[in-house]
């Protein structure tokens, strides 16, 4: 039987409703917001709510009669007649028994609801295609055989496709592990597929792609996190994940000859990685045999270049159509070579390009070619690729990481914006070396700082943000679906978080809470936005029928301090 902890109170001014109802309960009972509640309706209905505030209230008509009734303002004087006080809580209606959205009556018994009618309330149960995403824990303030602890599943196929896709997580950087729920979502993925996998079963297959952009972050993912503690490794249990780091995992660092000059990982690191054969140094050559090779990429070295005369977009066109004597050149120093001569005067393009367009052109990418990713061929022996070349080959269940965290910012988005387009010209079929079978039917891209490339205040002509918002209008029905983090999700183009089915809430600050984006929110949920701890997230998914105060365990790969 329930414990009835409270009566449904219906007044004048504040009536039940299909959408709310409001209870007392006593001022001892300690219940927090996102508690799911339970009371009887009509025709044996039971109607379950989500406590949004709780509200404390006296029979006091001011603060005055308060400062009057303790001696006219003695602190240490107690009044002669306590006053009538009690709590009162607003709760969301969330579901019925039996779908009847009837106003529950004055003077119903509201109750704690149990494990089973939780999940009922909130849509948990009998979820289809379920995948891991945390738990929850209910009534967490109290005895131990009233509070509830679950895990929560959402239907993945509208996290990865085909209902619904693309995932973004928003938070303070540090304070809302981000990366780590990220991951977590990653981990139980892969999971759930390598299971599949095993048992022959014919479901769709996941490969993954993330952008390592902080430190070493994610370049031991593989490796096991010696300081898990086991009552972590207890809720992986509970959770129905092992306690594994990934497996199949690559890594792809930006060459240079001294190992360490664009990665933040050891030298000692990165050839042990080798030696294992899971790591890579990826390379950009202008010309390989006649093939345009990386020089198509160019334009991604302008996306945060503001063009509005589109003079660069016109040199650009210029050069990868191989216009001029660009054709002819096989290397970057001999491309840097002509890209002088047309700067020289008297050299203006038929008066379409002038000279000092090109200068301009010279300027911005004199210092980035410079870096020793721009090299004049690839060695395979040494391990060595092109990005194209290890998307090419990635397959079902692997994991690819690519380290851009040493790069500058304008690298960073270059080899970014390679990696998508990479991925977008394999699941179209673009590659005639690649054969269809062996394709993956759907990849997760996975980049943080999602705000460096399509926030509002990227150009509009940036060829990565026209990437990011075709994957995320068009990715679904491709297979390639974003999964990304910024630290302020106002700040990210509406076109993108938009078509983002799932969305992530973690830690943030009062001001960011006040943007537009959070006006769906209740004011309470807004205000524990600005204090949820580590590991704590807020999630919002077309599944669940409320927004869910979600928990996770610690990663279970290698942390760097």
């Amino acid at each position: 039987m329930n414990r009835v902890i409270g009566k449904v109170a219906a007044t004048e001014k504040q009536p039940t409703t299909i959408d709310e109802f409001y209870f007392w309960t006593s001022r001892d009972l300690i219940l927090n917001p996102f508690d799911v509640v339970r009371v009887d309706n009509v025709n044996s209905s039971t109607t379950f709510g989500v406590i949004e505030e709780i509200s404390h209230i006296t029979d006091s008509p001011s603060y005055l009669t308060s400062f009057i009734s303790n001696d006219f303002g003695d602190i240490s004087a107690s009044p002669n007649t306590q006053r009538i006080g009690m709590n009162y809580v607003k709760a969301k209606v969330v579901g019925n028994t039996k779908n009847i959205y009837i106003p529950v009556n004055d003077g119903e018994n509201v109750g704690f609801a149990t494990k089973e009618e939780i999940q009922q309330a909130l849509g948990l149960d009998n979820v289809k295609n379920p995948l891991v995403c945390g738990y929850l824990e209910m009534y967490k303030n109290l005895d131990d055989d009233i509070k509830v602890k679950l895990p929560v599943h959402l239907n993945s196929k509208f996290l990865i496709g085909p209902e619904g896709a693309h995932l973004n997580i928003s938070g303070i950087s540090g304070l809302a592990s981000k990366t780590s729920y990220a991951m977590f979502l990653l981990k139980s993925i892969q999971h759930e597929y390598l299971k599949a996998q095993i048992a022959n079963d014919k479901k769709d297959d996941v490969a993954f792609v993330l952008l390592n952009v902080k430190g070493k972050d994610l370049l031991a993912i593989d490796e096991p996190n010696e300081e898990l503690k086991d009552s972590d490794k207890a809720i992986y249990n509970d959770l129905g994940l092992d306690s594994e780091p990934f497996r199949n995992v690559k890594y792809y660092y930006p060459f240079s000859d001294d190992y360490t000059q664009n990665t933040y990982a050891s030298k000692a690191m990165v050839e042990d990685q080798i030696n294992q054969e899971k790591a890579y140094r990826f390379k950009y050559v202008y010309d390989d045999d006649g093939d345009e090779a990386d020089r198509k990429n160019l334009d991604m070295l302008f996306a945060n270049i503001d063009d509005p005369n589109q003079t660069m977009e016109s040199i650009v066109n210029y050069v990868i159509s191989g216009q001029g004597n660009f054709s002819n050149i096989r290397d970057w120093d001999s491309f840097q070579d002509e890209v002088a001569e047309h700067c020289k005067s008297g050299r203006g393009q038929g008066g379409e390009i002038t000279v000092q367009s090109w200068r301009k052109f010279k300027r911005i990418i004199s210092k980035t070619l410079s870096n020793p990713i721009f090299a004049p061929r690839v060695v395979p022996e040494k391990r060595e690729t092109r990005i194209q070349d290890a998307i090419k080959t990635i397959r079902k269940n692997e994991v690819c990481v690519f380290d851009i965290a040493k790069l500058n910012e304008t690298l960073q988005g270059f080899v970014f914006g390679d990696v998508m387009r990479a991925v977008y010209d394999l699941q179209l079929g673009q590659f005639e070396d690649v054969d269809e079978k062996d394709i993956p039917s759907k990849i997760v891209i996975f980049i943080d700082e999602l705000n460096k490339y399509a926030s509002s205040d990227v150009p509009k002509s940036s060829p990565i943000l026209r990437q990011i918002i075709d994957i995320s209008e068009r990715g679904r029905s491709l297979g390639i679906i974003l999964f990304s983090a910024e630290q302020f999700k106002s700040s990210i183009h509406e076109r993108v978080k938009g078509n983002c089915s799932t969305h992530a809430y973690g830690r943030t600050n009062a001001i960011e809470i006040s943007k537009n984006d959070y006006r769906f929110v209740p004011s309470v949920y807004k205000n524990m936005m600005t204090r949820l701890e580590q590991g704590e997230y807020i999630v919002q998914n077309p599944i669940f029928r409320s927004l869910l105060n979600i928990k996770f365990p610690k990663p279970l790969y290698k942390q760097f301090k």
